[in-house]
């Protein structure tokens, strides 16, 4: 019996001398199969969408399966199968290989995190829509985009039209809906003309009904496929009549859920107070928690996958209303919304709480509509209805988690390097006095102007009258509101800064032909100083630089419905041109005023919430939107003083904002609110519509468009160095501008 058991133990030395750590090989396995665990919670976290697994996890199949043997330790013992053997062992552990101690590859594998800007990374136009109301990503390259009338068509991202869909849903002519989306297999699933919801299967040819429309009062109005699920989650309303409900409440909406074979197995309508969730939800998405996210009417509104109501986000934190329009959701769960009154695209995390402007009146598209998230590129895609113009962004980035911190670090110490230490800058100088800001305002004079219906815009002429005009009628009144010159040829549809006067004294202005041109100085001719030629471009704002002598003009394309810049030298001849970006998108939708700063930059008050200001050469500088960014602006007339300040109206909030010349909110020069610093609107100025600044008195000239009255202030004062004692042009001392 003892020998029996010596030759045991001296198989078993034998054995274990070629591997005798078997259980190293034991926990090495299950820290690999822990590994492999966390891969695939990875995947399922974050590339959920994917049709097919990560491929690398496919090794996991090829690890051989260790048996349990059980150790010396217990017991003493050893118990051992006929098919167990040193070659056995031998083969079984070779191809699992003991690391080096120390990190393991799999914690390197990158994560996800939010880019600080985000990257435009390709823009492209789409043929057939007349512009972009909803988008539906396709492929990486490839997408769905659709417009507010029945036209479809798949695109790519070279601009090239693969199909076109003519049996979409007309929807609701009032409003834009999501009226279509795409499968994991790539079928486009779309409401037809019918309100039945359709497959479209990738020959692009067979087609299947889904779901046939059985109610006749409740509509669809936005489909989102699972991609999780496979389900189908359908938006529907209702519209009541009056007799069935109040007007407030004829809306109503609901969410139901359809399985793969197109069964019905959940209706969200109601929260747990039986108040209705929805009134009109006419875009839908769902987040990787299986939230089901809804953009419904004036709010975004959240609830689980079971239907349990969980948040409303009606407000951005400044307390502005939101109007929704687009949503998605991305990979870190964040859900993305365009808000069409602030022209932005907002984060949110998946709890709604708001956690920053993902993109403010981005150049190209400038009020975006309709947000596709490619969960397999990390790249999202964003439309608009004013154009066909489509931008795919990148603001997802993967990091590696052990050197991130040095990264950070890395970015810091790059950034501070950048910051180049100046010298402050010296205030300018004007006849050996300095120029410094008043508080408050001081107010010269107003007066009304019997003759016009508004104050659209104003051109200083001398330093007591201006040109006003009311979009039909042009006057040159003085400080007492008495007309000493009447002007009808100006362009009647123009309510813009559409005239202005050049360092020659002269009045420049766009006639009714949208030909620009010139009033001698006796005010008795007309002459033309640059014929239209392009019935595509149409001029609608002028700034006549005093520097130069230039004429800047701004332009815009009712076919392209965009804007751009020309400039004009004296002879009338244009030398140069002001369209794009450096990313080629274009930088303005229709420039309502126009204006130079001191420093040559071109700024330009934009018809879609923005200043979008410009260097001489037309590289790109700064857009502004309102303090704080994207607070709804809507500026209308502008100008640059002596001390290179941006003024502006904000027609939205009835004020006058001052910025410097790098677009950074200094003060309200006037306001609705009773602050010491500025001036307070009155009945007399009601709503500041345009601005026109006399660079020789420092005082600025304020028109209201919805009354008849003209304000001028005085907010600039000159400061004697050696008796530091401010100085004020009185009337009489001041000269009229009659050369630069």
């Amino acid at each position: 019996m003892l020998t029996k058991h010596r030759r045991m133990m001296d198989l078993v030395k034998n054995v274990l001398r070629h591997f005798n750590y078997k259980h190293r090989c034991t926990k090495q396995h299950n820290v690999l199969a822990g590994y492999l665990d966390s891969i695939l919670e990875y995947e399922h976290n974050f590339d959920h969408s994917a049709v097919r697994p990560v491929q690398f996890l496919k090794m996991k199949s090829h690890f051989p399966k260790v048996h349990d043997i059980p150790h010396l330790i217990h017991h003493c013992q050893l118990s051992m199968t006929k098919s167990f053997n040193k070659k056995d062992v031998g083969e079984s552990m070779r191809v699992i290989e003991i690391a080096d101690r120390g990190k393991r590859r799999v914690k390197l594998e990158p994560r996800l995190k939010l880019m600080p800007v985000p990257e435009l990374h390709q823009s492209l136009k789409v043929k057939g829509v007349d512009g972009g109301h909803h988008i539906s990503c396709m492929t990486s390259d490839r997408a769905w985009v659709s417009d507010d009338r029945t036209h479809l068509t798949l695109t790519k991202t070279t601009s090239d039209t693969l199909h076109q869909l003519k049996d979409l849903c007309d929807g609701d002519k009032t409003l834009s809906n999501g009226l279509h989306t795409v499968n994991n297999e790539r079928e486009l699933i779309y409401i037809d003309s019918n309100r039945n919801i359709v497959k479209l299967s990738t020959d692009m040819i067979t087609t299947t009904v889904l779901v046939k429309r059985k109610s006749i009062k409740w509509k669809p109005l936005s489909l989102h496929y699972s991609l999780s699920t496979g389900d189908l989650l359908v938006g529907m309303y209702i519209r009541y009549s009056i007799k069935e409900s109040s007007i407030k409440n004829r809306l109503a909406g609901k969410i139901m859920r359809y399985n793969q074979s197109g069964k019905l197995t959940q209706e969200i309508e109601y929260s747990k107070t039986k108040t209705k969730l929805f009134k009109y939800p006419h875009f839908i998405a769902e987040n990787t928690n299986g939230d089901i996210v809804v953009s419904d009417y004036s709010s975004i509104v959240v609830t689980t996958g079971g239907g349990k109501y969980r948040f409303t986000y009606k407000r951005h934190p400044s307390g502005k209303a939101i109007t929704p329009r687009g949503i998605c959701t991305d990979a870190l769960s964040h859900v993305l919304l365009c808000d069409i009154r602030t022209c932005t695209v907002q984060i949110l995390n998946s709890d709604g709480r708001f956690l920053s402007h993902l993109l403010i009146r981005p150049s190209g598209i400038f009020k975006p509509w309709g947000l596709s998230y490619d969960f397999s590129t990390h790249r999202l895609w964003v439309t608009t209805h004013e154009n066909r113009n489509v931008c795919v962004y990148r603001y997802i980035t993967r990091h590696d988690t052990l050197t991130d911190e040095n990264m950070v670090n890395a970015d810091i110490m790059e950034s501070l390097n950048e910051i180049q230490i100046t010298e402050a800058e010296i205030p300018q100088e004007e006849n050996e006095n300095l120029l410094r800001i008043m508080y408050p305002p001081e107010k010269v004079q107003s007066f009304t102007m019997p003759r016009i219906n508004g104050c659209d815009h104003i051109s200083i002429f001398t330093f007591d009258s201006v040109w006003i005009n009311d979009g039909n009628n042009l006057f040159l009144t003085n400080y007492n509101g008495e007309t000493l010159q009447y002007l009808g040829d100006l362009c009647p549809h123009l309510f813009s800064g559409s005239h202005t006067v050049s360092i020659e004294n002269e009045l420049t202005y766009i006639d009714m032909k949208y030909d620009i041109m010139k009033l001698s100085r006796n005010m008795k001719t007309s002459s033309t100083f640059i014929e239209r030629t392009d019935s595509n471009w149409e001029p609608r704002c002028l700034h006549c630089s005093l520097s130069t002598g230039d004429l800047i003009v701004g332009m815009h394309s009712k076919n392209t419905d965009s804007g751009k810049v020309i400039r004009y030298n004296r002879e009338g001849q244009p030398i140069g041109t002001i369209h794009l970006d450096n990313t080629g998108l274009e930088l303005y939708k229709k420039p309502n005023f126009i204006t130079e700063n001191n420093n040559g930059d071109v700024v330009v008050s934009d018809s879609w919430s923005a200043v979008v200001v410009t260097e001489g050469g037309g590289g790109y500088r700064f857009t502004y939107t309102g303090h704080p960014a994207a607070s709804n602006l809507s500026p209308h007339g502008i100008c640059t003083d002596a001390l290179s300040h941006i003024l502006v109206c904000d027609y939205a909030s009835a004020t006058v904002h001052m910025l410097d010349k790098n677009g950074h909110f200094v003060s309200h020069i006037v306001s609705v609110t009773q602050e010491s610093h500025i001036v307070s609107v009155t009945e007399e100025m009601f709503r500041p519509h345009s601005l026109s600044y006399d660079i020789n008195t420092h005082h600025l000239w304020v028109g209201s468009e919805l009354n008849k009255n003209v304000c001028v202030y005085r907010y600039i004062s000159i400061q004697d160095p050696i008796t530091d004692e401010d100085q004020h042009f009185t009337d009489e001392e001041a000269m009229p501008v009659t050369s630069c």
